[in-house]
């Protein structure tokens, strides 16, 4: 049986990386962006390689936690062809390919997000 300690271990310093690592590991599982379910890993390696005359061994402590990913984002992207023949795209920000709608301002957008200007108001054009 060993007399090794791990919490007091290269004077804590081996306890101390592993808190690091947890505290990567609670971060990565509060964080509403990754998968809640996913798995998350710590792996401490401890490496011994001993002298010829096999007395002493010089140890390496590695720690390090495996997270969660970001969960993937989803867009959509309109295409087309411009006057030259070459493929462009932009982001669909309506929900459908060509129709406007109210942007975060509340300003009338087309399906890529640009202003539109000159919008009639019809509330206002109501004549009584």
């Amino acid at each position: 049986m060993s007399n090794i300690n791990l919490s007091n271990l290269a004077n804590g310093s081996v306890a101390e990386r592993i808190d690091i690592e947890i505290q990567k590991v609670l971060e990565n599982i509060a964080d509403p962006n990754t998968d809640a379910r996913k798995a998350r890993k710590l792996t401490v390696t401890l490496t011994l390689k001993a002298d010829e005359k096999r007395d002493v061994a010089h140890v390496s402590v590695a720690t390090k936690s495996t997270l969660a990913p970001a969960k993937s984002i989803e867009t959509k992207f309109i295409m087309d062809r411009d006057n030259a023949g070459k493929v462009v795209g932009a982001e669909l920000k309506s929900s459908a390919k060509g129709q406007h709608y109210i942007d975060d301002d509340g300003d009338v957008a087309t399906d890529t997000g640009e202003k539109v200007e000159n919008v009639v108001d019809f509330k206002k054009s109501k004549s009584n």
